[in-house]
């Protein structure tokens, strides 16, 4: 348990040297309770990422990495050959947890390439290198979360009203978030931001999440209904929207949680900024639109019975996609650690990730 409600809340955290484990809080129990829950296979941290205990792209990356040294634990001293097929069935296996967020698989790559490039170690060694890539890439997720707090503090003026979807904050990443980053940073400059989150259904995320992550660092808020976004920007009440992302295109599509795509359209009805904030890890730039991102669609109970609760007719049909689609001709600009790419294009893209 969390001893106090004040106390910076680790997401995840590694413990310990190889032989160690991977702890998280399970935010399927937030915001009634916080838990720490100990991960101490591979298998484990699968689950954990299939049903929400960790989730948010940058988190969901990390905790894969770390996932992979877990599953290696047993092939420490195994001959490098069985080590190697291992470390792949172990990737296989944490991979097949979630397809939209492409962070996951950016992360599992990394620790496989630094595998291949180091087939001379013995396994023990190998082994070892792991855990440290997996640590690097928590700090770089960590240090990300700074860089796109500073770069997209700048756009939110003083006074203003920042709508958000879903929780882009510290439960989503390693660090303080990407979309709440922006936010909390615009907060320590003092420029007296008011932060409308969308509930956002099934799962309630924003409900449970973000206000809870907002609420404990005193930013100003307001919760609403996903249904009430469009009047509170017609009644003037919103200058700018900031979310995150769990996949963008080449030509700066960008998937993220189901409600994000309408939100756009309604921002940009109004005259209003549409940003989002994700790290470079979150592009893809294999695929060259949105149209090619692969979308998750989950149990039908979530909508019909959430939270345990029958809310639906038995039996009704419905239809539960994770995520849509923004087109990036939605999108003001998006915000990473290397800066501002406004306007969205491919070509803007290609040179800020280089």
């Amino acid at each position: 348990m969390v001893d106090s409600p004040r106390t910076p809340l680790p997401t995840l955290s590694w413990v310990g040297d190889t032989s160690g484990k991977l702890q998280l809080i399970d935010q399927t129990l937030l915001p009634l309770e916080e838990r720490l829950i100990d991960c101490t296979t591979a298998e484990q941290v699968t689950e954990a990422i299939q049903s929400l205990r960790v989730r948010g792209a940058p988190a969901i990356g990390v905790a894969a990495a770390y996932g992979l040294v877990l599953g290696m634990q047993s092939y420490a001293t195994a001959e490098r050959n069985r080590f190697d097929r291992r470390l792949d069935e172990v990737a296989a296996q944490l991979a097949s947890s979630r397809p939209t967020a492409i962070n996951l698989f950016t992360a599992l790559g990394r620790m496989q390439e630094v595998a291949a490039d180091n087939r001379k170690l013995p396994s023990l060694e190998m082994h070892e290198r792991l855990l440290a890539e997996a640590r690097q890439i928590e700090e770089e997720d960590r240090a990300m979360c700074v860089a796109i707090g500073r770069a997209g503090a700048e756009l939110l003026a003083e006074n203003s009203g920042v709508l958000t979807h879903c929780n882009a904050g510290g439960l989503a990443t390693a660090g303080e978030g990407t979309a709440l980053s922006v936010i909390f940073t615009a907060a320590a400059q003092g420029k007296n931001v008011h932060v409308y989150a969308d509930e956002t259904r099934p799962l309630l995320q924003g409900a449970r999440l973000t206000a809870w992550e907002l609420m404990r660092r005193d930013i100003p808020m307001t919760l609403i209904c996903d249904s009430t976004a469009g009047w509170v920007m017609q009644q003037g009440r919103v200058q700018a929207v900031v979310t995150g992302a769990d996949r963008i295109a080449a030509n700066g599509d960008t998937a993220n949680k189901i409600g994000t795509y309408s939100l756009a359209l309604l921002a940009r009805d109004h005259g209003i900024p549409f940003y989002v904030a994700a790290p470079t890890s979150t592009f893809d730039l294999v695929i060259s639109t949105g149209a090619e991102i692969p979308i998750e669609e989950r149990a039908s109970m979530e909508i019909t019975a959430g939270f345990g609760r029958p809310t639906a007719p038995k039996n009704v049909v419905a239809y539960n996609p994770a995520f849509d689609v923004t087109p990036a001709s939605c999108i003001t600009a998006i915000i990473c650690e290397r800066g501002l790419i406004r306007p969205v294009t491919t070509s803007n893209i290609a040179e800020v990730l280089g």
